[in-house]
């Protein structure tokens, strides 16, 4: 069950695990978990990046050390497909050549392995030469530290400017989009990303694909206080449009037999460019709502319930 990403030879699991957690909200032994029950079912593709998590004070790379003693420990680098980012941590936050360089280098060494999979521009930096930047990206490409490039927090006309100066030096293509898209988020994505991914061969793996947590259900207005590091993330979703949302979810989960999370990635499937979203997970329990997704054929009927409760 794995689908490609267009313009390479990355073959994904339709759901693509999120390590923003690991070593945050999960430690080391929890991590190793998920990431064991998440190969397990099948999946093959992890999202991290060198950021992650700074936000502790540590200085970020808990989560790229992680994985790379789970992998080094499990000994199926081979079998996975890992991407990491460039871009925003600290002391790391541009996009110059040198900056990129050092990057990498330190994502190499902490996730023990000699490629990145698929390698991200976290974020755009204006104040930087795209030229240099994107020639930079394809020079690693060459060396063989990085297999594939890709982007996320670009605008749209960003993102095609890059392409168009990639296309034109012969620099290797950015081939996949992280945008931020989800059942409760969907404006921005559809009016300026789509047409422009699908036109260009840009498969996407949305971020937040779960709207903070939110779309699993677990919050609602005037429902019980959730204890999560994420439940602040989800106040703006609280409203009547989001609880007509959650009702629409629940329903189809019920009627698949399957827990609303996995509704809500399986529609994000069906999406325009759409390759496998991304989500995290805390514990192999958060993890086994999620995976039904991979096999979860939505209906006409409820692709249009969605489709008109989330207008």
């Amino acid at each position: 069950m794995r689908v490609t990403l267009p313009g390479t030879d990355l073959s994904l699991f339709p759901l693509c695990l999120g390590g923003n957690v690991f070593g945050w909200s999960a430690d080391e032994a929890a991590s190793f978990a998920v990431l064991d029950s998440y190969v397990a079912a099948g999946g093959n593709v992890i999202d991290t990046a060198d950021g992650y998590a700074r936000w502790l004070g540590n200085g970020g790379g808990e989560s790229e050390t992680v994985i790379g003693s789970w992998m080094a420990a499990r000994g199926n680098r081979d079998d996975l497909v890992i991407a990491t980012k460039v871009g925003k941590n600290e002391g790391l936050d541009n996009l110059r050549p040198e900056t990129i360089r050092r990057a990498c280098d330190l994502s190499l060494q902490r996730l023990q392995t000699d490629r990145i999979d698929l390698y991200y521009a976290h974020q755009d930096h204006l104040d930087d030469d795209m030229a240099a930047t994107l020639e930079t990206f394809d020079a690693l490409v060459r060396e063989g530290k990085v297999r594939h490039l890709a982007a996320s927090n670009y605008t749209g006309a960003r993102l095609g400017q890059a392409l168009d100066l990639q296309a034109a030096n012969g620099w290797a293509p950015y081939a996949a989009l992280q945008p931020h898209y989800n059942l409760v988020e969907r404006t921005e994505y559809e009016t300026e990303y789509a047409d422009l991914c699908v036109e260009r061969g840009i498969g996407t793996l949305p971020y937040y694909g779960l709207a903070r947590g939110y779309l699993t259900g677990k919050y609602r207005v005037g429902g019980a206080v959730v204890e999560s590091v994420r439940a602040g993330g989800t106040a703006s979703y609280q409203d009547e449009r989001g609880e007509r949302v959650i009702d629409a979810l629940g329903v189809i989960a019920a009627s698949h037999g399957v827990r609303p999370a996995a509704v809500a990635l399986a529609w994000l499937r069906t999406r325009p460019a759409v390759v496998a979203p991304i989500a995290s997970a805390r514990t192999p329990e958060q993890l086994a709502e999620l995976l039904p997704m991979a096999g979860l054929a939505l209906t006409s009927d409820e692709l249009g319930l969605l489709e008109r409760v989330s207008a």
